[in-house]
């Protein structure tokens, strides 16, 4: 697991794109996310290619809070404990994140499984309530993202 730089952005497109389930940002977004957000996000690479990002911010009214925005797996790394790994890579950097926060939709068993494996792992509580209802995205066909919440996180866990 390493810190992304900017190149690595276009590689995370691409994982994102094949993810078949991850909301799709334009390769611009992922190069300015991978220099931009480098501290708060890890790629995994496997024989020189990134197989897996998660991109997190620190967020601007709680810097002890560490939102992930997105985390993928490419297809042919999966069921490798990847995601795991990065996730766990990227709390073990950031010794002063106390939550973790992120947002699932209720059909994304994988990444639900994700979040409380590790909430488990560092003995954290594991809160989720309602975020953002269907309604509040101006497309069709986005589902609610609910708020998952774990914390307390502590240096070392």
């Amino acid at each position: 697991m390493i810190t992304p730089i900017h190149r690595h952005g276009a590689e995370m497109w691409r994982v994102a794109r094949d993810s078949g389930t991850l909301d799709l940002n334009t390769s611009y977004a992922y190069l300015l996310l991978a220099r931009d957000f480098a501290q708060t996000s890890r790629v995994a690479v496997h024989d020189g290619a990134v197989v897996g990002f998660v991109i997190g911010y620190l967020r601007p009214t709680d810097p002890d809070c560490l939102f992930i925005w997105q985390i993928a797996v490419d297809e042919s790394m999966r069921g490798r404990q990847v995601a795991r790994r990065m996730l766990d890579a990227l709390l073990e950097d950031l010794t002063h994140v106390r939550t973790l926060e992120t947002t699932i939709t209720e059909d994304n068993a994988a990444s639900q499984r994700l979040f409380a494996s590790f909430a488990e792992r560092h003995g954290a509580d594991h809160r989720i309530e309602p975020l953002f209802e269907e309604t509040d995205f101006p497309d069709a066909g986005h589902g609610a993202e609910l708020l998952h919440v774990i914390g307390e996180l502590h240096t070392g866990s």
